[in-house]
């Protein structure tokens, strides 16, 4: 399953951005008046009535400009004009058409995708403008503004309306779907073929829904999992083009969605890079249980203290994921991969623990006495009582005097107690503070 993608294209200066924030609803990519401010692909998700999707911010297209930023700006444009359902076409309702607009339309006909026009900077709506527009041969233009939010309703009624309900929805399974991701050549296939050819493991392969991934069923010790996978992760030929290598974000933002673990691979031969930090960050965003794949451990030269050397370089970079597990293995010659399924048992079990409100209470209690709670202008943080209100992740409500006592610092602190006290490491867990007047 993946959500569809929707990608703004437009030369310099036309709105992109303030569109683009506008469907995310807050402020993401940057906006100023200076053209060529969006240089590479910002990406969000959006949401239409209930229909859920990845809208791509691009830079502004000039193809008059030869230089290395107009150049990799375009190619960034493409990829996501390429890889994208449903692109949106947005041009300056005040400047009207341009030569560049014209050169950006001869683009987007050779794409063969599904083209919506979206003239913006309409502070005022008149059926006239619209006129201008059609010489296009794109269809009916949209008139909005992306300021002040006119049109809004039309447009995203006509974007989610290409969405191929089939294809974007697949049905729902008891199976635990287990995400794996990483880079270009972390290893991905390698792991999934050497999980796939355990003795254990019986395997029926089902190819997927969409053209972006594929789920394979298979058992392990008598449960039922599938493997997701995404399309181009299963190839092992080098990628050399660092904005290709880069898209795959993308997609693995979905797959990270739709997942009920992640198996989070990373090249244990080559240092931990930005895109291997933004991957992590997503897994710590969408609250899902995962584990650190330390892969290619066998090309490692090592000695007593080579994995305490790994572990503390993994902390100190990933200092968001406190709570991770790692596991260090050889996808290619097998090696360790016998500890993998075992981890991925104990991370899932560990993410569906339920703790009894006595018990919660009386390890909040105990660490309240050790640490008292923060003053602040002569007030004092009261923590009632909590409970646990859900699970996957873990999620705790701490019944409190006043919200805005709680500090960043107080709330780790309660955090790490109650994972002190029962084992959720490989989960987030999420603390929830709701105000209770005192009696």
């Amino acid at each position: 399953m993946r959500e569809p993608l929707v990608a703004i294209v437009g030369r310099p200066n036309v709105g992109k951005s303030t569109l683009f924030n506008r469907i995310v609803g807050k402020r993401i990519s940057i906006v100023n008046d200076e053209p060529g401010v969006t240089r590479d692909r910002i990406f969000a998700r959006g949401e239409w009535l209930n229909n859920y999707f990845t809208i791509v911010d691009t830079g502004g297209l000039d193809f008059e400009k030869d230089d290395e930023i107009s150049t990799n700006i375009i190619k960034q444009a493409k990829l996501a004009i390429e890889n994208a359902d449903v692109v949106m076409f947005v041009v300056d309702g005040k400047d009207g058409l341009t030569a560049t607009d014209r050169d950006v339309v001869q683009v987007l006909r050779k794409s063969k995708k599904k083209i919506i026009l979206v003239v913006n900077k309409i502070d005022r709506y008149d059926e006239n403008l619209k006129y201008e527009y059609y010489e296009l041969g794109l269809g009916e233009p949209f008139l909005i503004s992306a300021t002040h939010g006119s049109g809004m309703g039309d447009l995203l009624d006509e974007v989610i309306s290409h969405f191929d309900k089939d294809e974007f929805s697949t049905e729902k399974t008891d199976a635990t779907k287990i995400a794996i991701v990483g880079k270009p050549n972390a290893g991905k296939s390698s792991l999934t073929n050497m999980l796939l050819g355990e003795e254990r493991v019986i395997v029926s392969s089902i190819a997927g829904t969409t053209r972006d991934s594929i789920n394979i069923p298979f058992k392990y010790n008598g449960a039922s999992y599938e493997l997701i996978d995404t399309a181009g992760m299963r190839r092992k030929s080098k990628i050399e083009d660092e904005t290709v290598e880069r898209y795959s974000i993308i997609r693995t933002l979905n797959t990270i969605r739709n997942a009920d673990i992640v198996l989070f691979l990373i090249d244990s031969t080559t240092e931990i890079s930005d895109q291997d930090l933004k991957i992590a960050n997503f897994i710590d965003e969408e609250k899902k249980p995962s584990i650190l794949v330390m892969n290619k451990w066998d090309l490692i030269e090592k000695d007593t203290y080579t994995m305490n050397e790994f572990e503390d370089k993994i902390n100190r970079k990933f200092v968001f994921m406190p709570y991770h597990k790692s596991v260090y293995l050889s996808a290619k010659t097998g090696k360790r991969v016998e500890k993998l399924m075992p981890m991925v048992e104990t991370v899932l079990a560990n993410s569906r623990r339920k703790v009894s409100a006595g018990d919660l209470n009386d390890v909040l209690q105990d660490a309240i006495s050790v640490n008292s709670p923060p003053f602040n202008k002569g007030k004092k943080l009261k923590v009632f009582y909590a409970t646990q209100s859900d699970q996957v992740p873990p999620t705790f409500v701490l019944f409190v005097n006043d919200i805005n006592l709680m500090t960043d610092n107080y709330s780790r602190y309660l955090e790490n107690s109650i994972r002190k006290a029962y084992d959720f490491s490989g989960t987030p867990i999420r603390l929830n503070l709701k105000c209770k007047k005192e009696d």
